[in-house]
């Protein structure tokens, strides 16, 4: 269970009321938690391009006592990060492969089930009614995120036009790629803890251009959610070391499929454009073409080699 007085809860809890300076120093901690934890406040303040008085100024505004506290509070979360290993070392450790293999898939299925239950219909819908309706869609999701967010991305693209997936590695560059964003738009910010700041910078700078903003997070106490106004929960427990993706997966399965449903012959059109592309310019030619009685399957004007 989340500790909600641990310092990435605190930072997130505070992170809308921040001040520039403030959020810059969460977001660096954020990304950069194992250097971060070995630093002085002036070391860190240096760092990030701030003074030391509003590194300290910082960690009082958690509630700490000062920053050696902070940089104390820090040292625990981390360590409790290490500590994931000796817990799975201790759960797994005398089962066999198979075991190991049942359990896990066993915990997934209890998360979908958890994550049936606590999607809202009603957000779902706003959800496949606002992509329809946009101009633009923007999607983000970073770290172990970001192959949602590129799975998600790829199926939007064939359903309709005007996609973009939100990738970068600093905060500058995400506001380059997002400085267009209208209230025309929609941007999908998908986040699980521990939540990215600058997933969670997008979704702010999404809501005061005034697009609508989607959020496909893990809770409703998720800071993504003080952004958006339509959230799609789906449960994301840690098995060991790595997140659970299958539900957040399933969510977003579901949205492309009921975006297909609702739209069918706007899909049906892009993915036919699609099709001819791949076709004429023999996109999949080399590694999916298969022969049968010496033709090619999907009909390609090619000639099989006779000396083969």
């Amino acid at each position: 269970m989340e500790d909600r007085n641990d310092i990435v809860t605190r930072m997130n809890q505070n992170f809308a009321q921040m001040s520039k300076s403030h959020k810059k120093i969460a977001s660096y901690i954020m990304d950069h938690y194992d250097t971060a934890v070995f630093m002085t406040a002036a070391t860190l303040g240096k760092e990030i391009g701030i003074s030391e008085s509003t590194v300290v100024r910082f960690a009082a505004g958690l509630g700490y006592d000062g920053y050696p506290e902070f940089q104390k509070a820090l040292e625990e979360w981390v360590k409790s990060k290490w500590n994931s290993l000796q817990q799975m070392g201790a759960k797994y450790g005398n089962s066999s492969q198979s075991e190991i293999l049942t359990s896990v898939i066993r915990a997934d299925m209890e998360k979908m089930e958890d994550t049936i239950h606590n999607l809202d219909p009603a957000a779902f819908e706003t959800a496949v009614s606002s992509i329809l309706e946009a101009k633009h869609v923007y999607v983000i999701g970073l770290r172990s995120c970001e192959p949602l967010a590129s799975f998600l991305s790829f199926y939007l693209s064939m359903i309709r036009g005007d996609v973009m997936q939100l990738k970068t590695t600093s905060t500058t560059e995400l506001f380059e790629q997002m400085i267009r964003v209208s209230d025309e738009d929609v941007v999908i910010g998908i986040s699980f803890p521990r939540y990215s700041m600058r997933t969670l910078k997008a979704m702010e700078f999404a809501n005061d251009r005034n697009a609508k903003v989607i959020t496909i997070t893990d809770s409703v106490h998720s800071p993504m959610n003080l952004y958006s106004s339509c959230n799609l929960l789906a449960r994301s427990d840690m098995v060991s070391i790595v997140d659970s993706l299958v539900a957040p997966l399933s969510v977003i399965n579901a949205l492309v499929v009921a975006l297909c449903v609702k739209a069918p012959e706007q899909a049906s059109k892009n993915l036919k454009d699609l099709e001819e592309v791949w076709a004429n310019y023999q996109v999949y030619l080399n590694d999916e073409i298969d022969y049968i009685d010496n033709k090619p399957v999907q009909g390609n004007a090619l000639v099989k080699d006779s000396h083969e």
